[in-house]
């Protein structure tokens, strides 16, 4: 496999595991069976971990298969340059999601970027909401714009404030 070949798998690896992590994040973590880990992360940390840090764990099982059979398992190349896009999904994971979002380090990292600023008002948002189900914005690298996010996350609070006849469901799905 040529250089520009893996390279563009690594690119491609990379954004397919956005579209997994929403997937992830919206279905499993905030279902009724991964909401057992992830609701870790939508409370108060007591100390330096969380038990919605074993996803990180398991999400990097796939990443350490991929690279162990493409190099030692005679696989090809192209479990290789795959592994090292998952694992550079996660890198740039806890990059921006743990480091610069949550401050799990310290850091004097302002995001003045419209996408940064947008990605972190995203990720505030999702936060506003301390239960599994109401919550918005589940991409990590991609989120809808912050005022869409505003009226839905709006609407979600006013249903869940006890109006029964408020539609559940995505925004979306509402409109």
């Amino acid at each position: 496999m040529s250089l520009i070949s893996g390279l563009l798998l690594l690119v491609l690896t990379v954004a397919f595991m956005e579209g997994f992590a929403y997937v992830m994040h919206r279905w499993l973590m905030h279902g009724r069976l991964g909401w057992v880990l992830h609701e870790s992360h939508h409370r108060a940390r007591g100390g330096r971990f969380e038990l919605n840090d074993l996803y990180g764990v398991i999400f990097a099982v796939p990443s350490i298969l991929l690279l162990y059979g493409g190099v030692q398992g005679e696989w090809g190349a192209w479990a290789i340059w795959v592994g090292a896009g998952i694992a550079a999904y996660g890198a740039i994971y806890v990059g921006f999601h743990d480091i610069i979002v949550h401050r799990r380090v310290a850091h004097r990292i302002v995001p003045r970027s419209p996408y940064f600023k947008q990605i972190v008002q995203a990720h505030r948002l999702h936060h506003a909401i301390e239960s599994r189900e109401g919550a918005v914005s589940f991409g990590f690298l991609w989120a809808p714009p912050v005022e869409q996010l505003k009226v839905a996350l709006a609407g979600r609070l006013r249903a869940s404030a006890g109006d029964s006849t408020a539609p559940r469901g995505r925004a979306s799905e509402r409109a």
